[in-house]
């Protein structure tokens, strides 16, 4: 089942652009696939780029986990040498 979830990842100075360009690159993109449906992402950015928000739809909760903890082989290297931090929050319809 699909879970909806905020994420925000904070960059080491001056890391924004390097990993926005992994993270949209072929290697990044089929990564991301395997984790939410991409097309449904809805990003915000810092003014001042030290960090990102996604509303992303996960439909692979364990390859989630393994991305904003460090863990994704893949993704290891540029995890490494741009992230800070990546805080995620399930998210709930509030019905009115």
């Amino acid at each position: 089942m699909d879970q909806e979830m905020l994420a925000m990842a904070t960059f080491k100075e001056d890391k924004f652009d390097k990993f926005m360009g992994w993270f949209q690159s072929e290697e990044g993109m089929t990564m991301r696939k395997s984790i939410a449906h991409v097309e449904q992402t809805v990003p915000g950015i810092a003014p001042d780029k030290s960090y990102v928000i996604f509303k992303v739809t996960v439909h692979n909760e364990e390859k989630m986990r393994e991305f904003v903890t460090g863990n994704n082989p893949v993704a290891k290297d540029i995890y490494d040498e741009c992230i800070d931090n990546i805080q995620v929050w399930e998210l709930n319809k509030v019905n009115l």
